[in-house]
């Protein structure tokens, strides 16, 4: 299972070719606002996220507008997400949660981060990544199917596991670049149900490959 160095550099390289500029898609201007979008991103597409905050961040802009908000109001405006209901719900508990024990302030701590409310490892990996630059590899239904297409993880492998086997392949200054590359490859590239198969550079390592050559 474990990929030579060598081998993981070529994988870090070509899929650097195809999306070079590969980054966060969600839109926000402040550490509030991205980290409800994050929430929001669950199960959903970064198109539908910044399609809802136009509005959304323009009515709440603080800890306290979500902390305060009506709940139907909120989740009115967030309808077209899947799973409205309770992510309005997290959202709403997360600012009260922010505001009440951590005295207003989003912590930068990965388990403090995590006991807040819809806030699972996945999220707090890309905050702390996007927001603090600290290097975190955040593992999503993209990135874990190409890990195991590639034969970086194996497919009985659990999201934190296909994580630890990621940062031990790859340099951890790498790891907040590779984790958008990965990203970007699995959503535009190496797609779920009609990937790149023909065209794909990385054709000869993939372990199973959806359209033969």
């Amino acid at each position: 299972m474990m990929r030579d160095p060598d081998h993981a550099r070529m994988i870090f390289e070509e899929i650097g070719k195809l999306f070079p500029e590969a980054k966060c898609e969600l839109h926000y201007t402040s550490n509030l606002d991205l980290l409800v979008a994050i929430i929001l991103s669950a199960q959903t597409t970064d198109e539908a996220v910044n399609q809802v905050t136009q509005t959304l961040f323009n009515r709440y802009r603080t800890l306290q507008d979500y902390a305060t908000a009506s709940l139907s109001d909120l989740e009115a405006m967030i309808r077209s997400i899947g799973l409205y209901r309770s992510k309005a719900r997290n959202i709403q508990s997360m600012a009260q949660k922010v505001r009440d024990d951590f005295s207003g302030v989003i912590p930068s701590v990965q388990m403090e981060l995590e006991s807040l409310p819809g806030v699972g490892r996945k999220t707090a990996n890309v905050y702390l990544a996007e927001w603090h630059h600290v290097p975190r590899i955040a593992v999503d239904t993209h990135v874990r199917r190409v890990s195991i297409r590639l034969g970086l993880a194996g497919a009985e492998d659990s999201v934190v596991v296909i994580e630890n086997r990621l940062m031990t392949q790859f340099p951890e200054a790498d790891w907040i670049v590779l984790h958008h590359r990965l990203i970007f490859f699995g959503r535009y590239f190496c797609k779920a149900k009609k990937p790149e198969c023909l065209n794909c550079p990385l054709y000869d390592v993939c372990i199973e490959p959806v359209f033969k050559r």
